[in-house]
């Protein structure tokens, strides 16, 4: 553990790298569907919840579907939220892509299974070869219920029995990945997120031998100073230094491998950004001449390639800080 003594020290983002990121070929299209969740978890940097109504239109889902259809070179489309699933037009977006031979993938929060109306969602991932990405914030059960809400750890436990036993974890092209967030900080003892590939091998360990439970790969994931996060760190002071934490870990061979060189992500309204982290902060994506850019923009230019340098703000040390940490856990 490390702790910052001199926050008012932090170098911005911009300034450590000392040129532009740039966009690569971009080959994920990451979806945000709303914010509507049946959780309101305290670490959620989307800030979804149950009262939440912000969701995608017809209009804009027709739009995300023809780019769908229009580009090849899209590899995976990744579906979030809120819940993904319980947001206007999950199961149509799931279909073209599928339709087209994308990989698909589900962040699932997993006790969407148990909610009304919802029931058949294990049935259709697999019937779909959803690759399903699902948080469990620990494999232990007082972390994780602290974290995301009282009974959520047993809840969680029961739906990936279901997934087992449609043969996730099992089959090739049924994939179940599961989430690692830390604790979000209570003082200025910070700490990086563990090493991934020892936190899987934990996980596999507990989970099989206490419940008999398997899955494919475990993604260790840094909590962001945004959403939720941000604001408990400002309620106690830990904004900075936290800040300043991941700045004094920035890991450069990180840069080459961070999520928003090659990704575009998506809100609700259709407006385009390098990355989620980006989204949650309204740090929307532009052309080189300045133009904000949206689903309609790139239907109009023909092109998903159309951004040259992307934007980053001092949050982007959490992703950069150690081993790296992007939506597919460590970087390098």
């Amino acid at each position: 553990m490390i702790t910052t003594n001199n926050p008012k020290s932090l170098n911005p983002f911009h300034q450590k790298i000392k040129h532009p990121l740039t966009k690569q070929k971009i080959t994920i299209l990451q979806i945000n569907l709303g914010k509507k969740c049946n959780l309101a978890c305290n670490h959620c940097h989307v800030e979804a919840s149950p009262k939440r109504t912000e969701e995608l239109t017809p209009e804009i889902c027709q739009q995300l579907i023809d780019l769908i259809n229009d580009f090849p070179q899209i590899e995976t489309v990744d579906l979030t939220g809120g819940a993904p699933e319980m947001n206007y037009g999950f199961k149509p977006l799931v279909e073209a892509a599928r339709k087209r031979g994308k990989e698909v993938i589900v962040r699932s929060n997993l006790t969407i299974f148990f909610e009304p109306n919802f029931t058949d969602l294990p049935d259709y991932f697999a019937q779909n070869q959803l690759r399903v990405i699902a948080s469990l914030p620990c494999y232990l059960q007082d972390n994780v219920d602290k974290q995301r809400g009282a009974g959520v750890y047993n809840v969680s436990i029961q739906a990936i029995q279901k997934l087992n036993q449609l043969g996730y974890g099992k089959e090739e092209n049924l994939i179940l990945d599961l989430v690692y967030n830390p604790p979000v900080p209570r003082n200025e003892n910070f700490s990086l997120t563990p090493k991934q590939a020892k936190l899987e091998e934990d996980y596999k360990t507990y989970l099989k031998d206490n419940f008999n439970l398997v899955f494919n790969h475990l993604f260790t994931i840094t909590n962001l100073p945004i959403g939720r996060t941000k604001q408990y760190l400002h309620s106690k002071e830990l904004y900075t230094p936290y800040l300043k934490f991941l700045e004094t870990n920035y890991n450069e061979k990180t840069l080459d491998h961070v999520m928003c060189r090659n990704q575009l992500s998506i809100d609700y309204l259709g407006n385009v950004y390098d990355c989620d982290f980006n989204q949650m902060e309204n740090l929307k994506a532009t052309t080189a001449e300045g133009q904000k850019i949206t689903v309609a923009t790139l239907l109009e230019a023909g092109s998903l390639d159309i951004i040259r340098d992307i934007k980053t703000a001092n949050y982007c040390y959490g992703c950069t800080a150690g081993t790296g940490s992007s939506c597919g856990g460590a970087l390098v």
